[in-house]
């Protein structure tokens, strides 16, 4: 019985060793069929054609509305940049039209242009007309 045991046993040991799983084979198939463009001419690729053409137009679309979000971010920045320069060159203007329309200012000026123009000394006066169609001023 011992040799017919080992008998049987030299066989299963010399026996070849399986080849590469079908998987690989199959994925190196199916690239291969995708670089030569063979895959192209089969039926169903035929069929799939319509759906191929939308999601490739899909995916230019989903693209092409990157680059204008970003076109459209990068317009807000320099659009923001732009009214802070704008706002410090408006306070600047405001500040130097204050300065410049003071009282002693503008007859320093006017001198200056030697219009004949002076500053007056003697303070302003409140004239009150009275007329016969307005009531006066204390009644109501």
């Amino acid at each position: 019985m011992e040799n017919k045991f080992r008998e049987q046993s030299k066989p299963e040991e010399t026996a070849k060793p399986e080849k590469k799983p079908a998987k690989e084979n199959k994925v190196i198939r199916s690239v291969a069929s995708v670089v030569s463009g063979s895959f192209l001419s089969r039926e169903a690729a035929l069929k799939s054609f319509p759906f191929i053409f939308f999601m490739s137009f899909i995916a230019v679309g989903y693209i092409a509305n990157g680059y204008y979000a970003d076109d459209q971010v990068r317009k807000v920045n320099r659009l923001t940049n732009e009214i802070k320069e704008l706002r410090t060159q408006y306070i600047v203007v405001k500040d130097s039209l204050v300065i410049k329309s003071k009282q002693t200012e503008v007859a320093k000026s006017l001198a200056k242009l030697q219009t004949g123009i002076v500053e007056s000394v003697v303070p302003p006066k409140k004239i009150l007309a009275v007329s016969s169609n307005l009531p006066p001023e204390g009644a109501k």
